[in-house]
């Protein structure tokens, strides 16, 4: 029996660990969305080594996948997530998204040069249960753990496929509002008076050797790359007026920052678009959860992109597990107003622009990855779905550990009399 079990786990690992032999692929008749654009146009997408060579019509492959006038977008984002450095939440053992770093009067206490992506495991059992629903990227996020810091530390973007590690510049996040109050002095005014002195630490007014100093010289070489413009600032945060001044901290300290949550970002939505500050949004919240999210309302993301603000989607609990149910969000808000090609872009070019990864992910372009999903139908309708999952030009199984599970308890009874294993063995 422990023989056979080893060569069933051999088995699993091949189909869930081990890509697919690389193909030069000709997908024909494909109903072609091309990034944040409403524009479709059936046309043939040629695949050589990887990538998309070539769009249009006229070309011959030897494996070809007749997409029938179906959907073909680029493999998904799936959000901000701890896909890769989380595998069961309640197990600590393997969870590596959250640092704890002891007492201020042992060790400084802000460590923004944490980095979660150096823990990175492609072989996550999250990985192919995200990407066999058309999802291809997410962000790491870096969580705050049992530190009492605002600054939480770095993620970055990786491609559900393959070990490459992150791509692309890092992101640094921070937690604003009430709900990193208690990380500052139980006081939302105190979070700018620490990033203040991070930033006068960076810049040499505060010597390293002060009994002041917060920072570890890795942390000063951190943000000093985030102060040089080479990562973008990720702020969780809600309410309006704290909207405002991080608006305001940004642009005097010439700082790229991004949003998550903003609930109430449609109140300062002429000042985002002027300042171009990509928005994360739940936009399945309906009804205030906190005194931050009093002017929370359905129609948010509407209001954002109406205004001309590049809105993009999250989970407010990451939802690691079910990262595939963003199109859900884009699909939700689409229902209260927010254009089709606005929501899309939400899925695609705007999370990808934000991150600094457009040249890999995010479009269907030639010279781009071949990460393709072929749809049954709307990509953002929920009774969609993929069909054909086709990343870096090698057509991938739909398969995953719920599937294995599916498929290993729903087998015909064996036969005793032949003697067979149970089916849960078999």
């Amino acid at each position: 029996m422990s023989r056979r079990l080893l060569l069933t786990a051999l088995l699993l690992a091949g189909v869930l660990g081990v890509p697919a032999a690389a193909q030069d692929l000709l997908i024909r008749n494909a109903k072609l969305v091309l990034g944040g654009t409403a524009t479709a146009r059936t046309a043939d997408i040629l695949v050589r080594n990887g990538k998309i060579a070539a769009i249009g019509n006229g070309f011959s492959g030897a494996n070809v996948i007749d997409a029938q006038g179906k959907f073909v977008t680029p493999a998904l984002f799936a959000g901000i997530t701890d896909i890769g450095v989380e595998e069961v939440s309640g197990e600590r053992s393997t969870v590596d998204a959250s640092l704890s770093m002891g007492q201020r009067n042992v060790n400084p206490i802000i460590r923004p040069e944490f980095d979660v992506t150096l823990a990175y495991n492609p072989d996550s059992v999250l990985i192919p249960v995200n990407r066999a629903e058309g999802m291809g990227w997410s962000l790491l996020s870096a969580g705050g753990g049992g530190v009492s810091s605002i600054v939480l530390g770095q993620g970055g973007v990786v491609r559900l496929h393959g070990d490459e590690g992150a791509i692309g510049p890092r992101a640094l996040f921070v937690e604003l509002g009430s709900a990193g109050a208690g990380e500052s002095g139980n006081s939302r005014a105190a979070q700018w008076m620490v990033l203040d002195q991070l930033l006068d630490e960076v810049r040499g007014r505060i010597a390293p050797t002060s009994q002041f100093a917060l920072l570890t010289p890795a942390g000063r070489d951190t943000l000093r790359k985030y102060l040089n413009g080479q990562g973008r600032v990720f702020a969780s945060v809600q309410r309006a007026s704290d909207i405002r001044q991080l608006l305001r901290w940004s642009a005097a300290n010439k700082v790229k920052v991004a949003i998550v949550g903003g609930d109430e970002a449609w109140k300062v939505a002429p000042q985002l678009a002027a300042a171009k500050v990509p928005v994360f949004v739940n936009a399945l919240n309906a009804l205030p959860s906190n005194f931050d999210s009093l002017g929370t309302r359905l129609d948010n993301a509407a209001l954002l992109a109406k205004a001309g603000v590049p809105v993009s989607f999250y989970f407010d609990d990451m939802q690691s597990h079910m990262a595939y149910k963003l199109r859900q969000l884009a699909g939700n808000a689409v229902a209260n107003g927010m254009r089709w090609e606005d929501a899309f872009a939400g899925l695609t070019t705007v999370p990808a622009d934000a991150m600094g990864v457009a040249s890999r992910v995010g479009n269907v372009a030639v010279g781009r990855d071949a990460d393709l999903v072929v749809w049954t139908g709307d990509p953002l309708d929920v009774a969609s779905v993929a069909e054909r999952v086709i990343m870096s030009g090698k057509d991938l199984p739909l398969r995953s550990r719920q599937s294995e599970l599916r498929d290993r308890y729903t087998a015909p009874l064996p036969d005793p009399a032949a003697g067979q294993l149970p089916r849960a063995y078999d």
